[in-house]
């Protein structure tokens, strides 16, 4: 337990390096039986120093020249800068570990950006990166315009320009989605407080700047890492560090490289579906001081006026506005049921309610179990799951038995719980749709769902009583954000895993080439949103199923067969003879080996690694599948 209190630049939110690190990764790597992913994983989930940095990015290069593992997502990044990286590339590869990423990293050469990414044999467009991140700061972009002296001196103008022509080459020439950082302000002022007022001043065009790059970025399907915000957050007299810069012309601080890695990072995890979806929440001494079966509904500290009862109510704030843009909340708590129950039916100075929470677990059993159990009814991973809980034994015995979980780390203030749960980063997103916002509603309907069926013998009975609309339409722009989001981060059920750019899917909407399809499902306990995605090539006599992903949330309710419908009577429509179905084995999308054989494709002469299955459209019958259809304009999902 913490009892000096850490700053942003210290990760507060990971807990202090623990145990032998040295010996424990020595181990990892000498054990030939270890899955090696999972334990550098673990270890990075520690708040990490250079010598930790460096040893893991080295350890994980040599394991994987030596051996596999199923428990990392491979990624490519390049990096082009008008600073020096060298320093921060090993902490990339660290912290990546840290999201379960094995990061490959790919850098241009110093201060030739624009080069970089015209060139198309450059290190990094021949690479073909999934992303590259565009590192510039004031001193890397045409701000100041000095011919002549005159005033002003800075504007924003050429500086956007320069930006467009980097990525618009990136984007050309490797195929790669831009991650473009915001630019910090400076830290010496000309004229003090005026200069974020006055035009021709450098923090006024730097400022007109962000927020041009901002707009454009959204407007073309690059990403914006706001590092301007970070470094406010930090604070600029901590984020420059002008010796730094002289000597090894690193942008920022060496103090901030920890911080500044897992900001890149968190970003990228986002972009690969890997940010959290559900905030698990303790009761006692974290929505409320004290201990509800001890010191009673008159005794727990939650009201206004009272400091211990307002930090409390600061943490349900901070739940219900994650709750508002789609994170899952639910309870696990060492308590009797009805006890733990009674603060949110009875107490006047509680905000959340026992209506926003998806699973409402207290018991008395280990906690490590409950989360289990937790992440079974919602039917998602332990790994979209954060647990917020005050007693450090419990985040020990979670972390311990599920590394996979996300625990913060608390201090014994209850005043610092918010600060360090929203700066950790788990729900970082990078796109936010209507979809996003109904997905808090979409799994506590999935919990509802769960316990009608624990309660039905018969599956057929049991889906003819939910009463399901299935939506179809073609990708169209409103659900473009979504398609992207949903084609990037859906692992299990995904039969390529094929990942495409929201600008590549936004050229397939009108692609004579290719068939596009939508998939959106509501039943009689609500909108489940868009739900799955379908990307076929047409030719005259076959289609062939480039992707095919969806939700893992609808699994067992016959969507399959209602989208091989689709698909098939389409095919047939156009004069297609056959429906080629394409599966990719991953480590996680075996749920998905069969799919074809159930729905009546033969497999043809094909290598485990790419498996290629074939439907006879002339011998076709439709499934019967339990399901009416709404009207096929009707779009899959509406923007605000």
């Amino acid at each position: 337990m913490s009892t000096t209190r850490l700053t942003l630049l210290d990760l507060p939110w990971l807990p202090r390096l623990s145990g032998d690190f040295k010996t424990t990764l020595a181990a990892v790597e000498q054990s030939a039986e270890a899955d090696w992913g999972a334990t550098l994983s673990a270890l990075s989930r520690q708040a990490l120093g250079m010598n930790q940095a460096l040893s893991l990015s080295r350890a994980l290069k040599r394991l994987q020249a030596s051996r596999q593992t199923t428990s990392l997502t491979q990624f490519t990044l390049g990096i082009a800068s008008n600073a020096t990286v060298d320093f921060i590339v090993p902490f990339l590869e660290a912290t990546a570990l840290r999201y379960g990423i094995a990061l490959k990293v790919v850098t241009g050469p110093f201060g030739q950006v624009v080069q970089a990414s015209l060139d198309p044999a450059s290190a990094i467009n021949a690479a073909k990166p999934d992303a590259v991140l565009i590192a510039l700061d004031h001193r890397g972009l045409p701000f100041r315009n000095d011919a002549g002296g005159a005033w002003p001196p800075c504007d924003s103008a050429a500086a956007l320009q320069e930006m467009e022509t980097i990525r618009a080459g990136f984007r050309r020439h490797s195929g790669a989605v831009c991650l473009v950082q915001s630019v910090p302000q400076p830290l010496v002022p000309l004229f003090g407080s005026l200069d974020a007022t006055l035009a021709g001043s450098e923090r006024s065009a730097i400022a007109a700047f962000n927020r041009s790059l901002a707009s454009d970025l959204s407007a073309k399907g690059d990403l914006l890492v706001d590092i301007d915000a970070l470094a406010q957050s930090v604070g600029l007299d901590d984020w420059y560090n002008d010796r730094d810069w002289h000597l090894a012309k690193l942008a920022f601080s060496q103090r901030a490289l920890p911080l500044y890695a897992d900001h890149v990072m968190r970003t990228i995890a986002a972009l690969r579906g890997k940010a959290r979806k559900c905030l698990v929440l303790d009761l006692d001494n974290t929505l409320w001081g004290g201990v509800i079966g001890d010191d009673g509904l008159e005794g727990i500290a939650v009201d206004q006026g009272d400091a211990r009862g307002e930090a409390h109510r600061a943490v349900q704030s901070a739940a219900l506005d994650l709750r508002r843009r789609g994170i899952v909340l639910a309870v696990c708590s060492k308590n009797d049921d009805q006890t733990a129950r009674l603060p949110f039916r009875q107490h006047p100075g509680m905000i959340l309610k026992e209506d926003d929470f998806a699973v409402f677990i207290a018991n008395w059993e280990d906690k490590a179990s409950n989360l289990e159990r937790i992440a079974q009814r919602l039917d998602i991973g332990l790994d979209a799951l954060v647990f917020l809980d005050d007693n450090p034994v419990e985040r020990a015995q979670v972390r311990q038995a599920l590394p996979a979980v996300a625990v913060p780390e608390l201090d014994s203030d209850p005043s610092s719980y918010v600060r360090t749960l929203m700066l950790g980063g788990y729900f970082e997103s990078v796109a936010f749709t209507p979809e996003d916002l109904a997905r808090a509603d979409q799994y506590q309907g999935n919990a509802h769902r769960a316990e009608l069926l624990e309660g039905s013998r018969d599956l057929g009975q049991f889906l003819q009583s939910l009463g399901m609309t299935i939506q179809f339409a073609p990708f169209h722009a409103q659900g473009r954000k979504r398609i992207t989001q949903l084609i990037n981060k859906t692992n299990q059920f995904n039969v390529t895993t094929r990942r495409y750019t929201e600008a590549q899917v936004a050229a397939m909407e009108t692609s004579p080439d290719h068939f596009t399809l939508q998939v959106g499902l509501v039943d009689r306990f609500g909108d489940n949103g868009m739900i799955c995605a379908v990307i076929c090539h047409r030719r005259p006599d076959e289609w062939e199923i480039d992707s095919w992903l969806m939700s893992c949330r609808v699994l067992n309710r016959k969507v399959e067969e209602a989208v091989c419908n689709r698909i098939a009577g389409e095919a047939i429509a156009a004069g297609a003879r056959r429906l080629i179905g394409l599966y990719v084995p991953t480590p996680r999308n075996h749920i998905v080996a069969g799919l074809f054989e159930q729905l009546g494709f033969t497999r043809d002469d094909s290598s485990d690694d790419a498996q290629r299955w074939t439907l006879d459209l002339q011998a076709f019958r439709p499934f019967d599948v339990p399901f009416v259809e709404a009207p096929r304009a009707e779009p899959a999902v509406t923007m605000p």
